[in-house]
């Protein structure tokens, strides 16, 4: 079956605004003429400049504004004002420990910070998940503000994530008596991980249905990975073989955890699968995503896959 599909994921810089006043003053008073004026004759009537009602209001209004913006400028150029607005993108089909590296560089912080902060963060995590937030992560872009922390942003995303995934329950339509809310991010987290377009995610999430219907392992490659650590499209017998309770090539069921941070198109699929028999798909190129009901036929389109890709079957 197909690999986990491993997305990847700037900083945005701020700049000051620099003003600079500028102003020329000048003055006249009883007997100095004004500038560009000859002075008034000896002997006659002496003439004082007075301003007019008009002319007092402006010089008011502009005494108003001069005392603002002394007021007002050392505040735009404070620390925090002067701050652009940061986000965090957290793209679908993150790892938990891929948000937590995420998170410690755009808040500036050490490695390892956001892990060693969710024992302690108060997420408001179902029971089943029993404390760990993978797969409640949501995948979405978040606002950071200067007082954000670990704790803070994690529980913002898994917030969000308890919105979108409430009430999003599986049908009878699956073909399992009954799946929890819990089990559909499981579901939805393989979906966002095997699919290779958001068209296929329906079809994907009937054959785990189909497949747990009918008690059949649901030999996933992307729970392998997960188990493994790693994302890749090669899978060894010996793989297989692995000791984890992620391995579900040697262990019916669903993982533990979901795997991954599922997006909205994967949640509807893991909700509303596609109409289908099918219980095996492979990848053969781009775009080209083969399901089948029959192994037969899965046994040629994985001979196909191996041969575009010039390689053998992986030994038994």
């Amino acid at each position: 079956m197909t690999p986990h599909r491993d997305p990847r994921g700037g900083a945005q810089g701020h700049g000051d605004r620099d003003g600079r006043d500028k102003g020329a003053a000048g003055a006249s008073g009883p007997g100095h003429g004004l500038a560009g004026r000859p002075p008034a004759p000896r002997g006659g009537p002496r003439r004082r400049h007075r301003l007019t009602r008009r002319g007092r209001l402006s010089l008011l209004i502009v005494g108003v504004l001069a005392v603002a913006a002394a007021i007002t400028v050392p505040l735009l150029l404070s620390g925090k004002e002067r701050e652009s607005p940061r986000s965090l993108t957290v793209p679908e089909g993150w790892r938990a420990r891929q948000v937590y590296d995420a998170v410690d560089r755009a808040l500036r912080l050490s490695k390892g910070t956001t892990e060693k902060s969710v024992a302690s963060a108060d997420l408001p995590l179902p029971a089943a998940a029993k404390g760990n937030p993978e797969g409640y992560l949501y995948p979405a872009t978040y606002p950071l503000i200067g007082d954000s922390t670990p704790a803070s942003v994690l529980r913002y995303m898994v917030r969000t994530a308890n919105e979108r995934f409430a009430g999003r329950r599986p049908a009878a339509a699956t073909g399992r008596a009954t799946v929890s809310p819990y089990e559909t991010v499981k579901v939805a987290s393989i979906v966002q991980a095997e699919a290779a377009t958001d068209q296929d995610m329906g079809r994907v999430a009937r054959v785990v249905y189909n497949r747990l219907h009918r008690r059949m392992p649901l030999q996933m490659d992307s729970t392998l990975n997960y188990a493994l650590g790693r994302s890749t499209l090669d899978t060894t017998g010996e793989d297989t073989r692995a000791d984890s309770p992620y391995n579900t090539y040697a262990r019916r069921g669903l993982p533990p955890t979901p795997i991954a941070s599922p997006g909205e198109q994967a949640v509807r699929a893991a909700v509303a699968p596609t109409a289908g028999d099918w219980l095996y798909f492979v990848t053969v190129g781009p775009g080209d995503t083969r399901f089948t009901g029959s192994y037969a036929q899965h046994q040629k389109n994985v001979a196909e896959f191996n041969r575009r890709r010039g390689t053998a079957p992986p030994a038994p």
